[in-house]
């Protein structure tokens, strides 16, 4: 049983990619590593954070809680007001926002001016992921779509890998101003690539409104969102909180091996499933799940085991490495008639779960401890679960519209 994939391509003439268009995907790349780098950088550094600016963990984690809103509502309206101005421009506007972001975040003296930063990196996060998904097929030939898609995606994972820790290590002989301004320069290496290797990407007609509301009208589609909903949520209204959990058995060093280990392990997770995804997609999202289940329920229920706690670390790594290509190409699939807006639509609903889950996850963390916290979570998951079941039972008794991914 598997998912069709097809998506639509500006290029699917059947002919070899260039090496010229395969830069062109590392640069969206690089630029994806900077995003998520910038984007999750404050986990980690979240106990530091929130003491220098005088706040709880919880109120500190307003500063995934901020980018998470600000996407959600760029995603669909920046690109409706781009009209057909080149995405590659837009690209570079949006990367240029980021680097300002950065700045503002390395500098600021209190709470407020790191929740404008934080704002800042919303705006421009949101534009971003929906040109980066949606443009992934038109930097190649068709047949290399979701390698292209997996490739963008790797600076996800490269970002946990290496971003997010070396971070974490900065702040741990210098302070957490320094990663944030050391995130910067990233950028700016990022914008620099984009200017000189991605090519003009026209566009030939306008994001409408209409394109979000027919694609809205499709079960199917309106099923596939909730689904992702409910995964990001479970991931991200735990893994915010992940610090102040670990910090109770671990010291920051272990801890920034820990973290290093769940990105190292969600980058091979990430490749291997960009051999299978499009063969396999339904069961390649349920297992995901499943093992993002199994992941929070083992820090609950291995609490302070250095060993348990570290399996889990692990095994949240594998799930986490391939959802976002799993769900990409998900959602292509089933939106190649509406590409900006089926990408804008998953984007917002991913940084609503981020969130949201950021939001109740701290509330949580403060007033009732991080492993009630990791309770929601593993509902959430189990939620998510339940979603895939009946999308996939829609699919397959024939009631889903048109564009929907057909199971055979």
């Amino acid at each position: 049983m598997h998912l069709d994939t097809t998506t639509n391509s500006g290029t699917s003439n059947g002919q070899t990619t260039t090496l010229r268009q395969w830069l062109a995907v590392l640069a969206v790349a690089v630029s994806a590593f900077a995003f998520v780098t910038a984007e999750f950088l404050p986990v980690g550094l979240l106990p530091q954070i929130a003491h220098d600016l005088g706040v709880s963990p919880g109120v500190a984690g307003l500063m995934v809680t901020t980018p998470g809103v600000m996407a959600a509502i760029f995603a669909p309206t920046l690109l409706v007001g781009a009209g057909r101005m080149d995405r590659r421009y837009v690209f570079l506007l949006l990367t240029a926002v980021l680097f300002v972001s950065n700045v503002v975040c390395a500098m600021a003296p209190g709470l407020i001016t790191m929740l404008v930063g934080r704002a800042l990196l919303g705006a421009a996060l949101g534009g971003f992921w929906t040109l980066a998904t949606a443009a992934a097929p038109r930097l190649v030939q068709g047949n290399d779509a979701a390698k292209a898609t997996a490739i963008i995606l790797t600076g996800v994972t490269f970002a946990t890998v290496i971003g997010v820790p070396l971070g974490i290590f900065i702040a741990s002989f210098a302070s957490w101003r320094l990663s944030f301004a050391a995130t910067a320069g990233l950028v700016a290496v990022a914008l620099i690539a984009q200017a000189l290797l991605v090519p003009r990407l026209p566009s030939a007609s306008a994001l409408r409104l209409q394109d979000f509301r027919a694609l809205l009208a499709r079960p199917h589609a309106r099923l596939s969102m909730v689904m992702v909903a409910f995964a990001f949520g479970a991931h991200f209204s735990t893994y915010t909180y992940i610090a102040p959990l670990l910090e109770q058995d671990f010291s920051l060093n272990a801890i920034t091996l820990l973290l290093l280990g769940f990105g190292i392990i969600g980058f091979f997770s990430n490749a291997l499933m960009s051999m299978i995804v499009a063969k396999h997609l339904v069961k390649s999202v349920g297992a995901m799940i499943v093992l993002l289940l199994a992941a929070i329920m083992s820090m609950l229920l291995l609490g302070h085991s250095h060993i348990g706690e570290t399996a889990a670390m692990l095994i949240w790594g594998i799930a986490f490495g391939a959802l976002p290509l799993c769900f990409s190409v998900w959602i292509q699939s089933g939106t190649a008639d509406y590409p900006e807006a089926g990408s804008a639509m998953f984007v917002s609903i991913i940084q609503v779960a981020i969130a949201t889950g950021s939001a109740v996850g701290g509330a949580i963390v403060d007033h009732a401890g991080v492993e009630t916290d990791f309770m929601l979570g593993a509902v959430l998951a189990v939620l998510g679960l339940v979603t895939l079941h009946r999308v996939t039972a829609l699919a397959r008794s024939g009631m889903a519209m048109a564009a929907k991914p057909s199971l055979d």
